[in-house]
């Protein structure tokens, strides 16, 4: 079946006959094309009832792990990035089966991303590049995303994305439970503002260079009102005002300068989030992101982080509500490239921890958890 998304066309239409181009606008801009409103995309892909009593009971059980009112360890786990639909789902059915089974010790949350910072230049995502050939067919893409997240919720899968721009979640925020702020981006006025009226958990990681304080002060900025130009679910330009997010936290994924998931590291990162005074969750305890820094973007030494991580929670650390796991079918990653041409469940962007290794590992963080228990 080909995939699609709501017809623009009349968009297109008015776009041609309304807008306006003066000589100084769009100088660098080659082409406009219309996107449909969000709306449209959630009339053609609706949550179910069920869909929606899982986003909101598993937000719910989220902040009371956060807040220190759950003893389960919240684990976000899944690709890098999402890039086959078809991978996903049943990377998805193999989740759910360990969700089910573990979920008296563990709160497992899909990890979902559809879009991906780039240091430089790459392939940008899902959404922005969908079948991964330089055609960019965004309207295609964000109702792929939003097809992908309705499949993933309809096993019972609690899912997680990075936010990277202010227009995205309008699409599929509704069907997001916890949601991420980039190293890059955790010092953007524009990200705080946005984090501030989100309706999940935010996770703000700490920069890339290491630094806590602009993850602390964020956490604290986004707990805080904002107003600022956004739209709404009709594509219209609103003012939005938000009542500020009290479930901000933050997230170590180490830096350029090493890794920072290590017991000293996780008391400093505390100390510094007490001193910020961030309100609500952000000074009860922090999740740790075994990838990216923590591993130098190795698998095979993600794996090991996340077993050393398990040792000092089976040994009554405290301090550590979550654990972030980069994990797909096949290890390692290969380069981006139409579907028909790449390794089927293999991640595109950075190295994933292959299946069977996750699978033990899960089960290695359950049993921390019964352990930790056991000592109190």
């Amino acid at each position: 079946m080909e995939l699609r998304g709501p017809d623009s066309s009349e968009d297109a239409r008015l776009l041609g006959e309304q807008a306006v181009f003066p000589e100084t606008v769009d100088v660098n801009i080659r082409q406009l094309d219309p996107i449909p409103a969000p709306r449209a995309f959630l009339r053609e892909l609706p949550l179910s009832e069920a869909m929606s009593d899982l986003v909101l009971s598993s937000r719910r059980e989220i902040r009371d792990v956060l807040h220190g009112r759950d003893d389960r360890l919240l684990v976000i786990v899944g690709p890098c990035s999402i890039h086959d639909p078809k991978a996903a789902h049943e990377y998805a059915e193999k989740l759910a089966a360990v969700q089910r089974e573990l979920s008296d010790r563990l709160l497992i949350v899909m990890r979902v991303y559809f879009e991906k910072p780039r240091t430089t230049i790459g392939w940008k995502g899902l959404i922005n590049d969908p079948d991964l050939d330089g055609r960019f067919n965004i309207r295609k893409g964000m109702w792929m995303a939003r097809k992908v997240l309705t499949d993933v919720l309809s096993l019972g899968l609690p899912v997680a994305t990075e936010w990277l721009d202010p227009i995205t979640p309008q699409y599929i925020c509704d069907a997001v439970s916890w949601g991420a702020i980039g190293a890059r981006n955790t010092e953007s006025q524009v990200h705080r503002e946005l984090a501030s009226g989100l309706s999940m958990p935010v996770g703000f990681k700490n920069s890339t260079d290491g630094s806590i304080k602009a993850a602390a002060d964020s956490c604290y900025a986004a707990a805080f009102e904002h107003h600022f130009l956004s739209i709404n679910l009709d594509g219209r330009v609103i003012s939005a005002e938000t009542k500020g997010n009290p479930d901000c936290h933050l997230v170590l994924r180490g830096s350029s300068h090493g890794p920072n998931y290590d017991a000293k590291s996780v008391s400093e990162a505390l100390a510094a989030l007490r001193a910020s005074h961030a309100p609500g969750t952000a000074s009860n305890g922090l999740v740790i992101d075994a990838a990216h820094g923590n591993c130098g973007k190795d698998e095979v030494r993600e794996a090991e982080v996340v077993e050393e991580i398990a040792e000092r929670l089976a040994a009554g650390e405290q301090g550590i509500l979550g654990v972030m796991m980069e994990s797909f079918l096949v290890a390692g990653n290969q380069k981006p490239a139409p579907l028909d041409q790449l390794t089927y469940g293999q991640s595109v962007t950075d190295s994933c921890v292959p299946w069977e290794r996750t699978e033990q590992l899960l089960h290695t963080l359950a049993a921390s958890v019964a352990a930790r228990r056991a000592r109190r």
